[in-house]
C-alpha cells in the first residue's frame, strides 16, 4: 500500500466515526495539505460512483445513508458566495453552520451528477414559514459546485411566489457569480422557449442554467416540448429539480403531475426533490406507481431557532415516550371568535358572497385597534423587521375580499380622526385593550423592551396614515409589495396569500375561514415563522374549533417528523417502511383525491404510557368514572389483592396481581372522553386480549391508587376507593381555554415517579427518565402493566396563573387514569387511528446478506 492509500485509508477509518465532512475536516487539523484533501475528495466520490453503479455493498455513510458528498470544498464559488451574502445580512457563525449541515445532508442523499444515469426521487420536510427557500438556495449552490448543470425551481401557481424565489435566487446565486449562470426566466418572465437549445446545453458551455416556473399547465407544456428539442444535448446534463410546495398541484392532479413526470422523464440524469411543510399527500402516493413518491430519501429540516410554530404556539399532545412537562403548552396569543361573529365577516352561504358586507366590530375591531397598537410600539422600539402586516382571512370567495375595502378604509379614517382631534373615547379602548394584552403576555418573558401606552400614543397618527389596506387576490392588481420600503398594512385574502408568500412583519392575524385537511389549515396560518423584536406582540384571532384543530395538527407533525427521522437512524428507507399520519374525526389528511392509494396503518401499546387529559364537565359522566374506580379497586381486594402503601403517609397505595378481567371491566364502565385519541376503550381491551391470547402477558396487572403527597388542605378533602383505601384528592388545574364549555383539558396527569411506582428503583443513581423506565419494566415486570387512578379535587386551582392555568371548576370529582405497559419483544398491533402510503405492492429486492459477509468492507 502506497503512502496514498494509506492516507485514504485512514480517511475511511475517520468516515466509521463520523461523517465524510467529518473525516475531511479532522485531517485538516492535523495539518493535511489542501492538494492532499483534494485528492481524497475525489477519489472517494470515483469509489462512490463505482460503489452505486455496480450496486456494492453500502460502506461510507451520512446519516445512515452512504454518501459521496463530503461538503463544501476551498475551490467551490456558489455556496462560498451564499455564505458571505448571509454574513452580510447579519447571520452568526451558529446560523451559518446550521444551514451549510442542513443543506449538506440534502445535497448528501442526491446521486453524484458524474453516474451515467439516475433518477432520484426525495422529499425535504420543514416548517411553515421557516426557511425553506434558503435551504434549497444553498442545496443548489452546492450542487451547482459539483457539477449539476440545469436547475429547474417548480415555484407554486401564483405569480407572486414565482417572482420572489426568482429574485432570491438571482440575487443569491447568480449576481455573486454572473458568468456562471445563464438565465431561462426572469422575475417579470415565465419561460418562453428560446431558440437554441445547443447554447444553454451544449458541452462547451459550462455555465448552470437556471429555470423558475410556476406548476401551471401552458408553461410546463411549454417547458417539456422544449427539452424534447433538446434531448442531444441531455444525456450528460445533470439536472436538480426543486418543487418548492410540493404538496400544491403536483399531488393527483389531471395535468399538471403527468407534466411533470413527462419532464423528468426527459432528462436521462435528474434529481427530483420537494420541499414542503405540509407533505401529507406526498407521503400518501402510491409507491407503485410510476409517480412522485419519495423513494429514495425522506428527511427533515431542523427546527430553527425562535421559530413560531405550531406547536409553539397552540401546544400539542404528549408523545409516547416523552415527559409531558418537556411539551409545549402553547402561548397565551389566541384569541377567540365567537360563533355569534363569524357572521360578521363570512357569509353564510355561497349564494350571499356577492352580496356581502362585512361588520367591523366586536374581535375584529379589537384585533385591528391592536395591530396599529403593536406596530406604534415596534416604531418605538425601533428593533426588528421594517414591515407591519395584518391578515384577514375569512374566505376564499374573491368578492368576499373585495367587500372589505370599504368599510376598513372607513374605520383607519375615523380613528385616524379621532385620535388627532383627541378624542378620549378612541384613546381609553385603545390603552385598555393594550392594558389588557400587555399584562397577558409580558414583554420580559421574551427579553423584549417593555412599552407603555403613553410612550406609543405619539407614534399612532403616522401609523394610521401609512395603512394601507390591500385585497390581494386572484383579481386584484394591488398587491403587497414589500420591495420599495417600510409597509403598514392591513391585508384581506385567500389563496394568493395561504402559500408560500411570505408576510413580512406579520403581527396581527384574523382567521375564520372553515378548511377540511390537515395541509390546507397549516398553509393558510401565515402567522408561523420568526418574529424577531416583536416576539411577545403577534396574535391570532380564531374560532374555538380552529384552535382545537390546529394543536392536533401539531401533534400529527411531531408524531409524522418522529417516523421521518426513522430513516436517519434505522436500516429503513421510504420503501420498506411508510410514514404513519394520526387522523382526525372531524378534518382529512389531505384532500380525497390524494388519499386513494392510502391505508390504514397499524400500532400498539407495548411500550407506551397512555393517560388521561381531557375530561367532560358532565356530572352524571364523572360519577360514572367514579363508580367504575370503585368497583376496580373492591374487586381488587375481594381477589386477594393486599393494598400495600408506597409513600410514607399512606397517599399512594399499591395492588399487586390485579386479574386482567377486573380490568377489561374497568375500561369498558370508564369513559374516556371522545377528544382523547389514544386512550380507545375499545382498542385498549383488543390490544390487552390479543397480548394475553398471544403471548400469555398481561394476565396479572399493577393497580395503584395515587393520592396528594403535599399535605394541607381540609380533613375531607379525601376520595374513597375501598373500605379502607382512602386518599387526599389532587390537583389538576385546567389549561386557561375558552373552546369548548363541555370538556376540559389538564395536559400532564402522571409524573414519572407514579409511571414507575411498581417497580424497585434501588438502582436509579441519576436522574429517572422515560428510557430508564422502560429498560427497568422489562427486566422487573415483563409481563405486567400498570393502572393508577387518580382522584381529582374538582375545585382544583392553578398555583401560578401565568402559565396559562385556570380553575378546573368541575360538578363532581374526577377520576384519572393513567396505564403503563410494558414493552415486548414482539407486539400485537391494533388497528389505529393512522394512514400511511401502501407498500404492499412494492417489490423490494432484499440484500444478499452472503456478499456482507464474505467480502471485506
Amino acid at each position: 500500500m502506497d503512502k496514498f492509500d494509506q492516507q485514504y485509508a485512514t480517511f475511511l477509518n475517520l468516515v466509521d466515526t463520523g461523517t465524510p465532512g467529518d473525516a475531511i475536516k479532522q485531517m485538516q487539523l492535523v495539518g493535511a495539505s489542501d492538494d492532499l484533501v483534494q485528492r481524497i475528495i475525489d477519489r472517494h466520490e470515483r469509489e462512490m460512483i463505482r460503489v452505486k453503479e455496480r450496486e456494492e455493498p453500502r460502506s461510507v455513510v451520512l446519516n445512515n445513508r452512504f454518501t459521496w458528498y463530503t461538503g463544501p470544498r476551498a475551490q467551490d464559488r456558489c455556496w462560498p458566495a451564499l455564505e458571505k451574502l448571509q454574513r452580510q445580512a447579519g447571520w452568526g457563525d451558529k446560523s451559518i453552520d446550521d444551514l451549510d449541515a442542513a443543506s449538506t445532508k440534502v445535497v448528501a442523499l442526491l446521486s453524484h451528477p458524474k453516474e451515467r444515469a439516475f433518477s432520484t426521487r426525495g422529499l425535504v420536510v420543514g416548517y411553515v414559514q421557516s426557511g425553506k427557500t434558503t435551504n434549497f438556495t444553498a442545496v443548489m449552490a452546492k450542487a451547482a459546485d459539483r457539477g449539476y448543470k440545469l436547475f429547474i425551481v417548480l415555484a407554486g401557481i401564483h405569480n407572486g411566489l414565482r417572482r420572489q424565489t426568482q429574485r432570491r435566487l438571482v440575487q443569491q446565486l447568480v449576481e455573486p457569480n454572473p458568468s456562471r449562470w445563464m438565465q431561462l426566466t426572469d422575475p417579470d418572465k415565465d419561460f418562453t422557449p428560446p431558440a437554441n437549445a445547443a447554447a444553454y446545453f451544449a458541452k462547451n458551455n459550462r455555465q448552470h442554467v437556471l429555470c423558475v416556473i410556476k406548476k401551471n399547465p401552458r408553461v410546463l407544456r411549454k417547458f417539456s416540448a422544449w427539452l424534447k428539442t433538446a434531448a442531444e444535448y441531455l444525456e450528460d446534463c445533470p439536472a436538480l429539480i426543486i418543487d418548492d410546495e410540493a404538496d400544491q398541484a403536483t399531488v393527483a392532479t389531471k395535468t399538471i403531475n403527468p407534466l411533470i413526470c413527462e419532464i423528468l422523464g426527459r432528462l436521462p440524469k435528474s434529481a427530483y426533490v420537494g420541499y414542503t411543510a405540509t407533505p401529507f399527500a406526498n407521503l400518501l402516493i402510491d409507491p407503485s406507481a410510476k409517480d412522485l413518491y419519495p423513494e429514495h430519501f425522506i428527511v427533515n429540516l431542523p427546527k430553527p431557532d425562535d421559530h413560531f410554530g405550531t406547536e409553539v404556539l397552540f401546544g400539542r399532545d404528549v408523545l409516547d415516550g416523552e415527559d409531558p412537562e418537556d411539551v409545549p403548552v402553547g402561548m397565551d396569543m389566541i384569541r377567540e371568535v365567537t360563533k355569534d361573529e363569524i357572521a360578521n365577516v363570512r357569509p353564510e352561504s355561497r349564494a350571499d358572497a356577492d352580496s356581502f358586507v362585512p361588520v367591523i366590530d366586536g374581535t375584529l375591531r379589537e384585533a385591528i385597534l391592536y395591530f396599529w397598537l403593536t406596530t406604534a410600539a415596534r416604531r418605538m422600539r425601533g428593533t426588528g423587521n421594517k414591515h407591519s402586516t395584518m391578515l384577514i382571512h375569512s374566505s376564499v370567495k374573491t368578492s368576499v375580499h373585495n367587500s372589505f375595502k370599504a368599510p376598513l378604509e372607513s374605520i383607519r379614517r375615523r380613528v385616524e380622526a379621532d385620535l388627532c382631534a383627541g378624542d378620549p373615547r378612541i384613546a381609553e379602548e385603545m390603552r385598555s385593550i393594550w392594558k389588557t394584552e400587555t399584562a397577558r403576555v409580558p414583554a420580559e418573558d421574551f427579553g423584549e423592551q417593555t412599552v407603555e401606552y403613553e410612550e406609543l400614543a405619539p407614534y399612532l397618527p403616522d401609523v394610521l396614515r401609512d395603512c394601507r389596506v390591500i385585497m390581494d387576490n386572484s383579481s386584484s392588481k394591488d398587491r403587497l409589495d414589500y420591495e420599495s420600503g417600510p409597509v403598514v398594512a392591513i391585508a384581506v385574502g385567500g389563496n394568493t396569500l395561504s402559500r408560500g408568500l411570505t408576510l413580512e412583519g406579520l403581527a396581527v392575524s384574523y382567521f375564520v375561514r372553515a378548511a377540511s385537511a390537515y395541509d390546507t389549515l397549516l398553509q393558510m396560518g401565515r402567522w408561523f415563522g420568526y418574529r424577531n423584536g416583536y416576539a411577545d406582540l403577534p396574535r391570532i384571532w380564531m374560532t374555538a374549533e380552529l384552535w382545537d384543530w390546529f394543536r392536533h395538527v401539531a401533534t400529527v407533525e411531531s408524531d409524522m417528523r418522529r417516523d421521518i427521522d426513522i430513516y436517519m437512524t434505522e436500516d429503513k428507507t421510504p420503501m420498506t417502511f411508510a410514514v404513519r399520519l394520526r387522523t382526525h374525526p372531524s378534518l382529512r389528511v389531505t384532500a380525497a383525491a390524494k388519499m386513494t392509494s392510502a391505508v390504514k396503518a397499524a400500532s400498539a401499546y407495548g411500550g407506551q404510557r397512555v393517560q388521561t387529559r381531557y375530561f367532560s364537565t358532565d356530572g352524571d359522566w364523572l360519577l360514572r368514572n367514579q363508580c367504575a374506580a370503585r368497583a376496580l379497586i373492591e374487586g381488587a381486594v375481594a381477589g386477594g389483592a393486599q393494598p400495600r402503601p408506597v409513600s410514607g403517609d399512606n397517599q399512594k397505595i399499591l395492588l399487586h396481581g390485579v386479574s386482567h378481567e377486573l380490568v377489561l371491566e374497568f375500561l369498558q364502565n370508564y369513559g374516556f372522553h371522545e377528544k382523547s385519541q389514544e386512550c380507545d376503550s375499545k382498542l385498549l381491551i383488543k390490544y390487552v386480549r390479543k397480548r394475553i391470547s398471544r403471548a400469555g402477558a398481561l394476565g396479572r396487572w399493577n393497580v395503584a391508587v395515587i393520592g396528594n403527597t403535599a399535605g394541607g388542605g381540609r380533613p375531607d378533602d379525601t376520595f374513597t376507593f375501598a373500605q379502607g383505601i382512602v386518599v387526599r384528592r389532587v390537583t389538576r388545574s385546567a389549561l386557561e381555554k375558552t373552546s369548548d364549555a363541555s370538556v376540559v383539558d389538564i395536559k400532564t396527569l402522571m409524573s414519572r415517579r407514579d409511571a414507575a411506582i411498581d417497580l424497585d428503583l434501588s438502582s436509579v443513581g441519576g436522574e429517572l427518565t422515560e428510557k430508564e423506565i422502560k429498560r427497568l419494566r422489562r427486566v422487573q415486570s415483563p409481563d405486567t402493566a400498570l393502572l393508577t387512578l387518580y382522584p381529582i379535587d374538582k375545585d382544583s386551582v392553578p398555583e401560578d396563573r401565568r402559565k396559562m392555568r385556570q380553575a378546573l371548576g368541575l360538578p363532581e370529582h374526577a377520576i384519572g387514569v393513567g396505564i403503563v405497559f410494558p414493552t415486548p419483544s414482539a407486539d400485537s398491533e391494533v388497528e389505529w387511528d393512522y394512514v400511511s402510503a401502501d407498500l404492499s405492492k412494492v417489490d423490494i429486492e432484499e440484500e444478499d446478506l452472503s456478499v456482507l459477509e464474505s467480502e471485506d468492507l
